[in-house]
Parts: structure tokens; sequence; C-alpha cells
């Protein structure tokens, strides 16, 4: 298999992580040698047994519907273009990875919480702007945390997978740009079952998605479409760019895109990041393995700030205006993916 390649797979497989929360150091080995033999073989799989219960899920999604639910103007009250970092409401058409594509969803953006002290003025760091619902930021970052601690897990599970020190990862992963999107899909009555959120990868290490109802396409080694089933309280996982270049690309960011339909949906993916000012760039031992890097290095942070404000229209009206500079080296958008590859962006 070529690097940053997955297979050609035909489904997408589900693996209990309740292994690795026990006593038992074969029971965690075994998981860990399944979630890196499918972060190898397909980029994508959804885990279940990983401890976020049913009443965690509930919250979320009620406070999710409760906020999504409040007139226009009042949800604009927390419009992430007044945010100096990031943070916030956002109203549908915001965001244009494809301009030619306009896209119907709002969401609502939070990540790590930090003082303004913490943050010491980097991109996409600092506090949460917390809507004026009773119990939203409770029932919400309690989700964070919760999901949160899942991704801590799996970065341990795979260094170990990769003959690594347990926390040659996780120690990356103190204080990171790690967000947490609350996506909103409308009914919409004149939708067909046709793309909805165009083919890509993800930025961050990977990504922990909760989602209420099925649409999620990923696409194998030979360039078809494999739908991800919706199975009830699993989360879906999915390997970004961060861990393909750590791993010299024996993990696979793996391309995928989302169907448009008719049908009233909800999704809440935790993109997993590491510290914003960690370079990622192939490990050694991999490097030595497979003879030469196969790719250069970056700064994790930047490689987040670059690829959100080529997404997202007022941070284009800050580049435009010079109140913000595209980090030095910014990749474009579509730097990793095989739909490139196969001449597919759709």
């Amino acid at each position: 298999m070529n690097p940053g390649q997955p297979a050609d797979f035909a489904s997408v497989p589900t693996i209990d992580m309740a292994g690795l929360f026990s006593g038992d150091p074969a029971a965690r080995a075994e998981v860990a040698d399944a979630l890196a033999r499918a972060a190898r073989e397909v980029g994508f799989f959804q885990i279940v047994g990983h401890g976020i219960g049913e009443a965690r899920r509930a919250a979320l999604l009620s406070q999710a519907q409760r906020f999504f639910a409040l007139d226009h103007d009042r949800k604009m009250d927390y419009y992430i273009g007044r945010s100096t970092h990031h943070r916030g409401y956002v109203p549908p058409g915001e965001e244009s990875p494809d301009p030619n594509k306009p896209d119907r969803k709002e969401a609502f953006d939070l990540a790590f919480e930090m003082s303004w002290a913490e943050a010491a003025g980097t991109p996409m760091l600092g506090p949460n702007v917390w809507p004026d619902l009773e119990g939203f930021r409770e029932a919400v970052y309690g989700y964070y945390e919760d999901a949160f601690a899942v991704g801590r897990a799996l970065m341990e599970a795979f260094a170990v997978a990769l003959d690594l020190p347990a926390d040659q990862f996780s120690r990356h992963v103190t204080q990171p740009p790690s967000q947490l999107r609350l996506i909103h899909y409308p009914y919409d009555a004149e939708a067909e079952d046709a793309q909805g959120i165009g083919a890509h990868t993800d930025y961050e290490c990977f990504t922990l998605l909760l989602p209420t109802a099925a649409g999620l396409e990923v696409m194998n080694g030979a360039g078809e479409w494999i739908s991800v089933p919706y199975r009830e309280g699993a989360l879906v996982v999915n390997i970004g760019d961060m861990l393909q270049i750590w791993t010299n690309g024996e993990f696979v960011a793996t391309s995928h895109r989302v169907r448009k339909v008719p049908e009233e949906r909800y999704s809440f993916p935790l993109f997993f990041a590491c510290d914003y000012h960690t370079e990622v760039a192939p490990l050694p031992h991999l490097v030595a393995r497979d003879g030469a890097a196969n790719y250069e290095p970056l700064q994790a942070g930047e490689h987040l700030y670059a690829q959100t404000i080529q997404t997202f229209n007022y941070l284009q009206a800050r580049l435009a205006r010079g109140e913000i500079a595209l980090p030095a080296g910014a990749r474009g958008t579509a730097t990793f993916g095989q739909h490139a590859r196969h001449g597919d962006a759709s």
C-alpha cells in the first residue's frame, strides 16, 4: 500500500474499545492493534464501548436543539465573526470551502476552555462563548470533556500499536485547539440525495463524530464511495492530516463527504488536535524503516489556522483588510486525501 493510500475496503469496521479501559494488558493490546489496523487500511472506523453514556449524549442533543430553535437575531448575538479566536455561532453560508455549492447548515463552535492569559495571544485559543441558556454550558462542555478523554485514550493506543511510548502523541495534547462543532442541518424539502459537504480530509489528528443519522461516505483506494452505516451511540473516527504526517503515511487521512438529504439532522464532531506550537514531522524510526520522509514538517496550529482562514468568510474578509495574515508556508485546503488522485472532488 502506498503512503497515505487506503486499501480497497468495502465497509467500515466497528471496534469495541472497552478493553482500553481495563486492567488487562492483553485486552488493551488487542484493541490497540485493531485500531491501528483500521487506521492503516481504512482511515475510518466506528467505536463502541467508549464510555460516553446515553444521558450525556442526549443532553448534548437537547441543548443543541434548544439553541438552534432560537430566532436568527438571538443566535447572531453569538456570531463567530464577533470573536477574536473563532468561537460562536456560524450562520448558513458563512463557510465556503466551495463558493459554488452553498450550504444550508448552521453550527455552533467551541473548543478547549482556556483563559486569555493561558492563550497568550495565540490564534484559535481562549475562552469559549456561551449562550445565555440555562444548562447549555454544563451539558455541552461535559460532553466535550468526555469525548476529549476518549481522544486521549485513542492517542495512547495508536502510540502503543506503533511500538512507541504510550505518551508519544498524548504529551503534545495539553491545551490544544480541539474544536467541538454542534452542526444543524435543517429540514430542506427541496434537497435531493446529493453531495452536501464535498470530499475532504480533516486537518487535525483525528475526528470523533457523534451523528444522529446516516449520510457520511468515505472513499476507498479504488476511488469508490462507501457508506458509513448509522449506529446508535457509536462514535465515527477518521484519521486526519496530522497523524498521516506523524506516521509517515502509515495511517491514512481518508477522503470523505456528507450526502445532502431532506431530513433534519444534527452532527457533533470533535476535531482532536495537538497543541498549537507542536511541530508535526514523520517520526524518525518510521522514516528509518521506510527509507525516506514522505512529508515535510509543519506546525500543527498554523496548519489549522491557515485552513480555517481559507474556509470562513469572516476570516477571508479580515485577511483582505490586512487585519490578519496567513501563516508562512500555508497549504491549500486540498493538500491531503485520495479524492484528488481520482479526479473526484465531489
